[in-house]
């Protein structure tokens, strides 16, 4: 089944500040989601929080991708992309 992929604004800024190599290497990976967006093998994506549906998925070792996936509108939305250090702030603040 194909999703949408949607990227938040805050998150969209955030990639056109990268580097060309980093945000071709993130843009691939968050489309890739539309069909392949739940964990599986490869431990590369995990759910973070049940309630409110977030996952994240590591792009590299550098950046870590936030995203939700709502099956009934086959979206997934990029919520926040961060390097791998912000990212472990914010799985404990989802954790909290």
């Amino acid at each position: 089944m194909i999703r949408r992929v949607v990227i938040d604004k805050k998150a969209l800024k955030y990639l056109a500040e990268l580097p060309e190599k980093s945000r071709r290497l993130i843009t691939e990976k968050c489309h890739a989601l539309a069909d392949d967006p739940f964990p599986g093998q490869g431990g590369d994506k995990e759910l973070l929080h049940l309630e409110y549906n977030i996952y994240r998925m590591h792009v590299g070792r550098s950046f870590t991708v936030f995203y939700q996936i709502a099956e009934d509108d086959k979206l997934i939305k990029i919520l926040e992309i961060a390097t791998i250090e912000k990212a472990h702030k914010l799985y404990k603040r989802l954790e909290g």
